[in-house]
């Protein structure tokens, strides 16, 4: 015989219930509340807000789809300065052979891939990008100075100057390219 009322005693427990069959407490609510009708307004605020989120996205994907599949002209004038100072004889016989570039003096490897740069134009419209790198071979290392300039008559970029300066024991300097317009 149980002291307590035949509710809450262990020893006899009401009737069980099947955790299927019992409904969810909170979804009754819900069902009688009516909709209110969505005004012009209101409606007119949300399309808004919609197409700013899509404005910011598509900026968002174009500029991750220009800086990825588009290279950027700094990058370009990188990678053609490199080549050149790469395929030079001077350069390669004081330093040897692979040369390798990169952005700054550090250990971090961000800031060796930032290549340091400027763009312009110039008053007569020409554009011209300026980058300075460090490269390192075998036997030495050295900062190269580069400026090229896209040409109007022709829309290539050609090498105002390209000068390797070389440091430690192997100081000296090496200029590849030289631009004198006439």
């Amino acid at each position: 015989v149980c002291l307590f009322s035949s509710y809450h005693c262990p020893l006899y427990p009401q009737e069980k219930k099947d955790l299927s069959t019992v409904g969810d407490p909170f979804d009754a609510p819900t069902y009688n509340i009516p909709e209110k009708p969505v005004t012009f307004a209101e409606g007119a605020s949300y399309s808004v807000v919609i197409l700013a989120g899509l404005g910011v996205a598509a900026l968002a994907g174009y500029s991750v789809f220009k800086e990825l599949i588009f290279e950027p002209k700094e990058y370009k004038i990188f990678g053609k300065a490199l080549a050149r100072v790469q395929s030079d004889s001077q350069v390669t016989a004081r330093i040897g052979y692979p040369i390798t570039g990169y952005g700054n003096e550090s250990r971090n490897r961000a800031a060796r891939q930032r290549i340091p740069n400027r763009v312009w134009t110039d008053e007569d419209g020409v554009e011209h990008v300026e980058v300075n790198f460090y490269i390192r071979g075998p036997h030495g290392a050295g900062k190269v100075y580069s400026e090229m300039f896209k040409d109007n008559s022709d829309r290539t970029w050609k090498f105002m100057y390209l000068l390797v300066e070389f440091t430690a024991s192997l100081q000296g300097q090496v200029m590849l390219e030289s631009y004198i317009p006439a």
